[in-house]
């Protein structure tokens, strides 16, 4: 049986399985969107510090004091796996039981978002041994592996059987509502992270930010590895769960004083709309309007 986990716990856990990457010299235009390794100075006077994203212009920047190279660390390189024998690649015709794969499109992309190298692999195994043939192919190109399985069938618990065969993998139910059950752990011989998402494209979405995304940044060294949080006012009470840590897709003012909730948040379709997570901590249950709440910032997108 799952263990059932704060998310601060498992964030802990997860963090404890990687490590910046080693850094090296890269050309400049390669080291674009990587992290500065190394204080780089002009003379005696800094320019560009270490643990900051490398952009536009600390490009410009470094070939104006003559440098070509600049000390950084490399993107990490991310394999995200979907498994399932009735998840269908969008484009093609449903039939029976059938759905479109989602969660290997929507992770892939925002493991780019953060900054690393993202692998997409869709695989329809029968049983473990062909999962394991699959994983095992994507080890010698990994340095953080994420799998998710189906909603609706036995596919997670293929997976766990064969993530527990090719490492030390712990099975754990994170306290988040409406999310569900996660594995991670090392595994094989370079004892590469792995972490399984619900299948659930919502719930995998919330898990990737909240513990996945930490782990590619610290991978990349940087400075900072979550998302900017502040406190606004709620436009409109709402409800949670208070047996689990809530994360209510939102969307923040512009000034970043308030914020509202969004409708069904039982719809993919909110991920889009949200530009910022409500957090609602275990043991409250009601808020009503007016109130100070934690916002999580995903990003400052405006229509």
């Amino acid at each position: 049986m799952a263990e059932r986990m704060r998310v601060d716990e498992v964030l802990t856990a997860l963090l404890n399985l990687c490590k910046p990457l080693e850094p090296f010299d890269m050309p400049l235009l390669d080291a674009h969107g990587a992290t500065l390794a190394e204080d780089i100075y002009a003379g005696e006077r800094l320019v560009m510090k270490s643990g900051s994203r490398i952009r536009s212009t600390q490009i410009g920047l470094a070939a104006s004091i003559g440098r070509d190279h600049l000390p950084t660390r490399p993107h990490p390189r991310v394999v995200v796996i979907s498994a399932g024998p009735d998840l269908v690649e969008p484009g093609e015709s449903l039939s029976g039981t059938q759905e479109y794969e989602t969660n290997s499109w929507l992770l892939t992309t925002a493991v780019r978002e953060v900054g690393a190298v993202a692998y997409r692999v869709h695989s329809i195994p029968e049983n473990e041994d062909q999962l394991q043939a699959v994983i095992e192919d994507q080890l010698v190109r990994a340095d953080l592996i994420i799998i998710s399985g189906e909603r609706h069938d036995d596919s997670f618990d293929l997976i766990t059987r064969t993530l527990a065969k090719m490492g030390e993998i712990n099975a754990v139910e994170v306290a988040i509502e409406s999310s569900g059950r996660h594995n991670f752990g090392l595994i094989g011989p370079d004892k590469v992270p792995v972490v399984t998402l619900p299948g659930d494209p919502v719930a995998a979405y919330i898990s990737f930010e909240l513990l996945v995304r930490p782990m590619i940044r610290t991978m990349l060294g940087a400075a900072t590895i979550h998302r900017p949080s502040l406190k606004a006012r709620l436009e409109k009470g709402l409800e949670s769960n208070p047996d689990t840590r809530s994360y209510i897709r939102a969307v923040l003012s512009e000034d970043g004083t308030s914020v509202a909730a969004l409708g069904s948040q039982d719809e993919q379709a909110t991920l889009s709309d949200a530009n910022a997570f409500i957090a609602i901590p275990e043991g409250e249950s009601e808020k009503p309007a007016g109130a100070e709440v934690t916002v999580v910032v995903l990003e400052r997108r405006y229509i």
